[in-house]
């Protein structure tokens, strides 16, 4: 199985130093969409991996969440692509939980939900604990776009 996964913010949509809260603040990055077409065309399962502490920080609730990650998915349908599944971690950054990157616990359940391997698997993600969480996890890492969507030199 060919398995792709991807952080949201900064990668597939617009980041937001004051968070992503609503499915109207959700914009997607110019290409993404086009580029997730792409890879599922070639045969890639697309997975969502993504830290949302605004859940957690009491900014927007789960519903909300929902409504973003749905605004995501039907985008990319319309663009000719697919999200699989999307895994996140709702908790603060001052959790402690194993689930928030760079811990690498999001990413193991993965591997786990998707009966993977994840060495090999590439992963595109916009900041260090995105490409911590990979390495720690035993997958291929790779930086993305920045927080304002411009290609990493």
């Amino acid at each position: 199985m060919k398995l792709v996964i991807l952080d949201r913010d900064g990668v597939i949509n617009r980041d937001s130093d004051q968070f992503i809260k609503s499915p109207e603040e959700w914009l997607p990055l110019p290409g993404s969409l086009e580029a997730i077409a792409r890879l599922t065309q070639w045969g890639y399962r697309v997975v969502v991996a993504t830290n949302q502490s605004g859940v957690g920080r009491g900014l927007f609730d789960m519903g909300t969440l929902n409504a973003i990650h749905d605004k995501m998915m039907k985008a990319v349908a319309l663009a000719g692509g697919r999200i699989d599944s999307i895994f996140f971690c709702p908790h603060a950054a001052e959790s402690t939980c194993e689930c928030r990157k760079p811990r690498p616990g999001m990413l193991r359940e993965v591997a786990m939900r998707s009966n993977t391997d994840l060495k090999g698997v590439p992963a595109i993600g916009d900041s260090l604990r995105d490409l911590q969480a990979a390495c720690r996890s035993g997958r291929t890492a790779h930086p993305g776009a920045d927080r304002q969507g411009r290609e990493d030199a």
